[in-house]
C-alpha cells in the first residue's frame, strides 16, 4: 500500500450541484481532502464563484492546494437569462430543468480542462444531481464517486424507494407504505419522500441519476458512522459498494469555513449576533432558521412571530422573505419587535449559523431538517424542533425524533417548497409553535433527556473527526484512489 506522504498527490475533481446546500459541504470536502494531502479542482461557474470569493481568497492566502475552476454556463443556449447559474435563483420548475441541461453542457469543457492538467485527475466526486459527470469519468478512465448530501438513513430510504419503485402503484400521495428492505419497520408516503426530480419533464434526468448511481464506484456522505451505524451498514450492503462517511466536514475546516453570500451586511450580522448572544444566559436562546432555500410566506411569518412572543423564551430568528430581506419589518405583526426587544433578535438574510449554534447561550434549534443544518445542530449538541419542508427533510425528521431522540415535532403534515403558491401552503398556527418552544426549552424530564442525548451526540461527532471513524475514512478514501491506479489516457 502506498504511503500518503511518499506517493504523488492524487487529484480529486469535485463537481457540486449549484445550490448553496449542495455546494457548501463540497467546499468543506475540498478543504478536508487538501488537508490530508490531495490536490483538488473545484468546478463552479462565474456567478457561483463570486458567492464564495472569500473562501477562494482564503485558500490562495494559505496556499491550500484547491483550484477553483469557473466554467461559463451556457445560459442563453438553454433559454435562461445571463447569470442564472444557481438553483436558488429560480422558482419555476421549467427553469430548474433548463439549469440541469446547462450543467450537463459543461461536459466537453471539463474534459478539455482536465486533459490539459500537469497532474492528471485521479477521481471525480460529484453530486447525485450532476449525473453527466459519470460520462466524463468514463471518458477519462477514472472512477466517479457520488456525493450524496443525505445522511445514510435517508440515503437508504431514497435508494429503496426509487430503485425498487415502491410507489409505482400508489395513487394516494399520503398513503403510508411499509418500506421493504429497511432494517426495521418504517412507513413512508410518496408526498413526504424525496422526489428525485420526478416531475413531468424530468423523466430522462431522473433515469440518468438512477443509472449513474448504480454505476458509481462508491458514495461519500457528510455523516459519521457512530451517528447511524445500522443505516450505514445497511446502505452499504444494499448498494454493494463502499460508503465513506467523512463528516461532520465543517468541524474539520473551522479555519477555512465557507461563507456564502457575505458582503458587508453579513459581517455586520455576524458581529451583531455574537455580541447579542454574549449578553444572554447560557442555554436560554432558541435559534430559528429554515436554511438557504426556504422562503416563508407572510401568513406563516406572522404565526411564528406571535408563537415566539407568547412563549416568553429568548430567540434568535433568521428570516428570508421572498429575496427582499429589507422588507421583513413590514410584514411582521405591528409592535412585535418592540414587544420582544431584549429577548428577541431578528436577522434578515445571511447569518453565521455554525457559530450561532455553537454559542453557549443557544439551547435549542428550530430547523427545517435539511441535512447540513441537522448535522450542525447535532455537532453543537442541541435538541431540535423539527419543521420539515420538502426533499428528504421528513425522513431526517424521522431520524431526529425516533432514532436519535433529540427532537420534538412541530407537527408539520404537508410539504412546503419554493414553487408553491401561498394558498397551497398549510400554515402552522401560533399556539402549536408556542407549545413546542415551551416544551423544548423547559425543564421537564423529557426536555432534559433530549439535552443529555444531544450532548452525547456532540461528543461522538467530535471524536469521529479527531482520529475516529471519519478521520480514518478520509485517509482510506485517498488511499483507495491512489492504490486503484488511474490509467486515464488523459496525458
Amino acid at each position: 500500500m502506498k504511503c500518503l506522504h511518499d506517493a504523488p498527490k492524487p487529484h480529486f475533481v469535485l463537481v457540486p450541484f449549484m445550490a448553496q446546500g449542495h455546494t457548501i459541504p463540497m467546499i468543506d470536502m475540498a478543504h478536508l481532502l487538501a488537508k490530508h494531502g490531495a490536490m483538488v479542482s473545484f468546478i463552479t461557474t462565474p456567478v457561483n464563484a463570486t458567492r464564495i470569493q472569500s473562501t477562494i481568497d482564503r485558500a490562495r492566502e494559505l496556499n491550500i492546494p484547491i483550484q477553483f475552476v469557473p466554467f461559463q454556463l451556457p445560459c442563453a443556449e438553454v433559454g435562461l437569462p445571463h447569470g442564472c447559474e444557481n438553483v436558488d435563483k429560480v422558482l419555476e420548475k421549467d427553469k430548474v430543468k433548463k439549469l440541469t441541461d446547462a450543467y450537463s453542457m459543461l461536459h466537453e469543457p471539463l474534459v478539455l480542462y482536465l486533459r490539459e492538467q500537469n497532474v492528471p485527475p485521479s477521481c471525480i466526486i460529484s453530486d447525485l444531481c450532476q449525473p453527466w459527470t459519470g460520462d466524463v469519468a468514463r471518458e477519462l478512465g477514472i472512477p466517479r464517486l457520488m456525493f450524496n448530501g443525505f445522511c445514510a438513513f435517508s440515503s437508504l430510504c431514497r435508494y429503496l424507494i426509487h430503485q425498487d419503485k415502491v410507489f409505482e402503484n400508489v395513487t394516494d400521495g399520503n398513503e403510508l407504505v411499509v418500506l421493504p428492505g429497511f432494517p426495521h419497520h418504517l412507513e413512508v408516503s410518496k408526498a413526504k419522500s424525496p422526489g428525485n426530480f420526478n416531475s413531468p419533464g424530468f423523466e430522462k434526468f431522473s433515469e440518468k441519476i438512477l443509472d449513474e448511481e448504480q454505476r458509481a464506484e462508491g458514495v461519500v456522505t457528510n455523516s459519521f458512522y457512530e451517528l447511524e451505524p445500522l443505516y450505514v451498514d445497511a446502505y452499504q450492503k444494499r448498494i454493494g459498494k463502499r460508503v465513506w462517511t467523512i463528516g461532520p466536514m465543517f468541524l474539520c475546516n473551522t479555519d477555512t469555513s465557507t461563507i456564502a453570500d457575505r458582503g458587508a451586511k453579513a459581517s455586520v450580522n455576524e458581529k451583531h449576533c455574537m455580541e447579542w448572544l454574549d449578553s444572554m444566559q447560557r442555554g436560554s436562546v432558541l435559534y430559528v432558521s429554515f436554511g438557504s432555500m426556504a422562503r416563508t410566506v407572510v401568513s406563516q411569518l406572522e404565526e411564528i412571530a406571535l408563537g415566539l412572543e407568547a412563549s416568553k423564551r429568548p430567540f434568535l430568528w433568521v428570516i428570508k422573505y421572498d429575496d427582499r430581506p429589507s422588507e421583513v419589518d413590514k410584514v411582521l405583526p405591528e409592535g412585535f419587535e418592540e414587544r420582544t426587544r431584549g429577548r428577541g433578535l431578528i436577522i434578515q438574510g445571511w447569518a453565521p449559523q455554525a457559530l450561532i449554534l455553537s454559542h453557549p447561550s443557544v439551547g435549542g434549534f428550530v430547523t427545517h431538517c435539511g441535512w447540513n443544518s441537522t448535522i450542525e445542530g447535532i455537532s453543537a449538541g442541541l435538541p431540535m424542533i423539527t419543521w420539515p419542508h420538502c426533499a428528504e427533510q421528513f425522513l431526517n425528521e424521522e431520524l431526529i425524533l425516533n432514532v436519535l431522540k433529540v427532537g420534538l415535532a412541530m407537527g408539520v403534515q404537508s410539504i412546503t417548497n419554493r414553487t408553491m403558491k401561498p394558498h397551497e401552503i398549510s400554515i402552522v398556527k401560533r399556539d402549536h409553535i408556542e407549545r413546542a418552544v415551551v416544551e423544548l426549552m423547559g425543564e421537564e424530564t423529557g426536555a432534559n433527556e433530549r439535552r443529555i442525548r444531544a450532548r452525547e451526540l456532540k461528543e461522538k461527532a467530535r471524536k469521529a473527526i479527531d482520529g475516529g471513524s471519519s478521520y480514518s475514512n478520509i485517509r482510506q478514501l485517498i488511499e483507495y484512489i491512489m492504490n486503484r491506479g488511474t490509467h486515464t489516457g488523459v496525458l
